[in-house]
């Protein structure tokens, strides 16, 4: 699935467009007691309550593709009979009326999700038409096929925080009672995934909250497909792995390691905002040049090499992901002002070399060695040249320089008004 697939699927999710047929939940205790069932026809929902299911729909197909979503596939062993995606196509063609297969569905999730506390797990079934678009993208007044999916949403239940408030019933101040409160979602998926505009019943979309550690066992147990990590578990996997090598604690290897994120960040093409990016895959062969680039010794150079195949051995990650951007403007910065001293240096070094020159002797016109040192230095146009003299102004030998006035000039770098 693409931004654009999502975005489809998801500006679906309000009142006047949705079309779920059903909802169903099971609130869970946090010794996984099964607390309270419920079924119901979606759209005879109350406004209220149907404008915070929608909410949480909306969370499910949130956050960025390769980060809080990842696309899984089902493994050939699950696409057999008994299987987990099978499981899910039953489920799906049940119209989540089958009270047998939803209590197989929580048990599943019961016995194989890891979570402290008390959750909510909700599963939608929904029936979207799907309008044919032209290659311009103006959709066409006849249907390309009918997708037909599952979203679940596993969200924690919570007790609210204590505090005061107004009691009504008394007409005083006192303390509020305090309820269990439905949050945003933790983990879910959408079954199948819809991909170039069509039910791809090979994939899942899973979805994290948190990316530094997604629910694996969610993947792996539940949806029966291979764990894949976040971009942000990459990106924190690609750090200690250089950390672990180069060191971190001295400057000397803070600068070493923001010059890796900066070449990385080269690979990285630069297109319009309204452009999706292809991805570039970092291969050893392109962290191996980046390493040499950034300076890391040959011996510290082949220990990442090595870390890095065995890490990503199953996916090798995009440039992106392995970029931090606050460390590439940290090092964007140090090399301006690098270069900033470098020129001011330069120039310092210029100005010496301008005040000592060699006097030359008035007599027979050659250079002799002494060196004097000059206290007035004059940087003019060419054209103004002949219009400098010297004269005696009240007793007082005088440099002078005529200016027009349109004119300006600048003394040791200062803007002066003549």
């Amino acid at each position: 699935m693409n931004k654009k697939e999502i975005q489809e699927i998801k500006r679906r999710f309000k009142k006047d467009a949705a079309t779920f047929t059903r909802l169903c939940g099971c609130y869970v205790d946090a010794d996984r007691n099964k607390v309270v069932k419920f079924g119901e026809t979606f759209l005879n929902l109350d406004d209220e309550e149907l404008h915070k299911y929608l909410e949480i729909t909306k969370k499910v197909l949130s956050g960025s593709l390769g980060n809080n979503l990842l696309e899984l596939e089902f493994p050939a062993a699950e696409e057999a009979a008994g299987g987990k995606q099978q499981f899910l196509l039953g489920l799906r063609q049940s119209l989540l009326k089958s009270e047998e297969l939803l209590d197989a569905f929580f048990d599943l999730i019961i016995e194989n999700y890891n979570y402290v506390g008390n959750y909510l797990i909700l599963i939608f079934h929904d029936a979207y038409d799907v309008m044919t678009k032209t290659k311009d993208n103006n959709k066409l007044d006849e249907s390309e096929e009918v997708y037909e999916y599952l979203l679940c949403a596993v969200c924690p239940v919570t007790l609210s925080n204590a505090a005061l408030g107004y009691r009504e019933a008394e007409n005083r101040i006192g303390p509020r009672i305090r309820d269990w409160v439905v949050g945003a979602p933790d983990s879910g998926f959408v079954f199948p995934a819809f991909t170039d505009r069509s039910a791809d019943i090979h994939s899942v979309l899973f979805y994290t909250r948190d990316t530094k550690s997604p629910h694996a066992e969610f993947m792996e147990n539940v949806l029966g497909c291979s764990p894949r990590l976040t971009a942000t578990e990459k990106k924190l996997t690609f750090q200690n792995i250089v950390k672990d090598v180069i060191g971190e604690e001295d400057e000397t290897s803070r600068t070493l390691f923001m010059d890796i994120q900066g070449n990385l960040n080269d690979l990285i093409p630069v297109l319009p905002n309204d452009e999706e990016p292809q991805p570039v895959i970092v291969t050893q062969t392109a962290i191996s040049e980046i390493l040499s680039e950034s300076g890391v010794s040959e011996e510290q150079a082949a220990k990442i090499e090595k870390s890095f195949g065995t890490a990503f051995e199953e996916e090798l990650p995009n440039a992106d992901q392995l970029v931090d951007p606050k460390l590439v403007e940290q090092n964007g910065r140090r090399k301006e002002k690098l270069e900033l001293l470098g020129q001011v240096a330069s120039l310092k070094q210029q100005l010496e070399e301008t005040r000592a020159l060699p006097v030359t002797d008035a007599d027979n016109g050659d250079d002799v060695p002494e060196v004097k040192t000059y206290d007035v230095i004059l940087r003019v146009k060419p054209e103004k040249v002949s219009q400098i003299h010297s004269d005696m102004i009240n007793g007082q030998k005088c440099l002078i320089i005529p200016l027009d006035e349109n004119e300006h000039a600048a003394v040791n770098g200062v803007n002066t008004t003549v």
